[in-house]
């Protein structure tokens, strides 16, 4: 997982000083100075590329994960006229690579997103149909002077697009990079890829599966889901640096770490997995993921953080998140915590247990969902602005301090098994038709049942969900919330409407990361990058997003 940035011009042509900022800056410097916003994104290395006759320049920030020694981008072809910067792992390289070999006589890739550009020579803007992983990326032909730009179904990889006054195209990773130097700036559409001149792009591909636009009828087969997740989980275990596991006690991380330890271990039978938590002093999730490490006997290590530790770094969480949804923003700081640590163990890759709520219905609120085709509708929702959310925040908080972040249960086969089962078998409480009243048909029931044999303790199994941000300490909502507050005084609060027309705050919490938001990332396409996570006021939820706002939640004392 790395940085992309790339400009191009709107008509092939060199770009005039006054969009270079004077004679002073060369295409080269201006986009070197523009992807070093995001060069946390890949400490390993800085490639750039530049075909200033053209109009032309692609940059990438290289953290090394697969192809350690010949992977540094970007990638040009043999004969000079295909220039690729890509970010993410294409899973199914190697498969791929194979077939690409039988083509060619021999080939070798540098690296999994090598493939892209092997597969462009063949299928040109038509690949995406054959490429499997988390991904976004740039491509340049010279021949023709178009563009393609793609990214994964769910938008586990970020990616933003911008205009400049000019109409020359802007790509980055990361929206810090074009805020200044861009009139329009929007979130490139995940499942979607574009290809055209820079200023003529036009959809060449859309991600589309049944379950977007119809309930499913599908029902679950539990073996089946089980060897579902097993092979996303090792299909996500390739690389060439050492790994470790998020766990946070809850069971979709302890899920993930208890399959990988399973599948490590068919190599190495002593091989043990490190494994992380993060938390204040007695937090809830910690009792539940020690029980889980010693259970899969994890190399595990608990962080503890003091209150005022994390407040500290509210400014720059939304730097790095580039949102100002209180959800992702609470979420978020513990996290960064925890990946600062993670990165000074000198591991570079960790699995995590993000999307599983989305596909299984896992939030607490589902538990008031009026029927199934509400109950279906709201997980599509959920799993199509994953971008906005979940993936955001576990892809920005890891790359702010190099590390790669990756998701088995967004594994886009796995997605779309999960997806296909029918929602009688996956609502929790009393409409559920698949299990009995055994555990009071708990969210995520189905998940559990596959995994029931051996994999992980009663407790933890059939543990209801907390959010993570509630299961780093109770404590944490609270103050995060009065901290918050106290900077902004009723005066102010009572000018929101008129401050924030679009997206207008509804809390003083909210009013102060939209504060912070505005300052770092000015201009109303910034702010409309944003979606909100909220429950379903419709449903009769509370607006506030934390687990504990919800009647269901049981707190565990003990």
């Amino acid at each position: 997982m790395c940085g992309i940035f790339s400009i191009f011009s709107r008509d092939g042509e060199p770009f005039p000083p006054k969009i270079l900022r004077g004679s002073k800056h060369s295409l080269r410097e201006l986009a070197y100075r523009q992807s070093g916003k995001q060069r946390h994104r890949g400490p390993d290395s800085t490639g750039v590329y530049v075909i200033p006759s053209e109009g032309v320049a692609m940059v990438h920030e290289r953290l090394r994960i697969v192809g350690v020694e010949m992977g540094d981008q970007p990638f040009v072809s043999e004969d000079g006229n295909l220039i690729l910067v890509a970010n993410g792992e294409i899973y199914n390289y190697l498969e791929l690579s194979a077939e690409i070999a039988k083509k060619r006589g021999f080939y070798k890739p540098k690296s999994d997103c090598h493939v892209i550009l092997e597969l462009y020579k063949d299928y040109g803007k038509d690949l995406l149909q054959y490429i499997t992983g988390m991904f976004a990326f740039a491509l340049y032909d010279r021949r023709t002077k178009e563009v393609l730009l793609a990214r994964d179904p769910f938008g586990v990889i970020p990616m933003y697009v911008g205009e400049d006054a000019a109409g020359n195209l802007w790509v980055a990773s990361e929206m810090k990079c074009l805020v200044d130097t861009c009139s329009k700036v929007e979130t490139f559409t995940p499942g979607e890829a574009r290809f055209g001149r820079a200023g003529k792009l036009k959809t060449c591909w859309q991600f589309e599966q049944p379950w977007i636009t119809d309930v499913p009828s599908q029902s679950c087969d539990l073996a089946l889901l089980r060897a579902n997740l097993e092979s996303a989980v090792r299909s996500h275990l390739q690389c060439d640096v050492h790994l470790g596991a998020l766990l946070s006690g809850g069971v979709d991380s302890s899920l993930i770490a208890s399959i990988a330890t399973k599948i490590m271990r068919e190599k190495d039978p002593n091989f043990r997995l490190k494994t992380f938590s993060v938390g204040l002093k007695d937090a809830p999730d910690f009792q539940a993921a020690r029980h889980v490490a010693k259970y899969i006997d994890s190399d595990h290590k608990e962080i503890i953080f003091e209150i005022d530790e994390a407040l500290d770094g509210i400014r720059d969480i939304v730097f790095h998140l580039e949102t100002y949804d209180v959800t992702t923003v609470r979420c978020s700081l513990p996290m960064l915590l925890l990946a600062r640590y993670i990165k000074s163990t000198g591991i570079k890759m960790i699995l995590s247990g993000e999307g599983a709520d989305e596909i299984f219905g896992g939030y607490l609120y589902f538990h008031k969902a009026p029927n199934y085709e509400d109950f279906h509708e709201e997980l599509v929702k959920r799993v199509r602005q994953l971008h906005l959310s979940d993936c955001l925040r576990a892809n920005k908080v890891a790359m702010a301090k190099g590390v790669e972040l990756r998701v088995p249960f967004l594994d886009t086969g796995f997605v779309n098994h999960v997806m296909q089962i029918r929602p009688e078998d996956k609502i929790p409480g009393p409409l559920n038709k698949f299990g009995g009243e055994q555990h009071k048909r708990l969210e995520k029931y189905v998940l559990r049942a596959a995994f029931a044999d051996n994999y992980l303790p009663d407790e933890v199994l059939w543990r209801q969900k907390e959010q993570f941000s509630d299961g780093v300490g109770y404590d944490w909502i609270d103050s995060i919330r009065r901290v918050a507050t106290s900077h902004v005084s009723d005066e102010e609060f009572a000018g929101a409407a008129l401050r924030f027309p679009f997206n207008t705050p509804t809390t003083k919490e909210a009013f102060y990361y939209r504060c912070i938001f505005a300052e770092q990332f000015p201009g109303e396409s910034a702010a409309r990058t944003v979606v909100r996570w909220v429950p379903r006021l419709d449903w009769g939820c509370p607006e506030d997003p934390s687990g504990r706002a919800q009647a269901v939640h049981q707190v565990n004392k003990d």
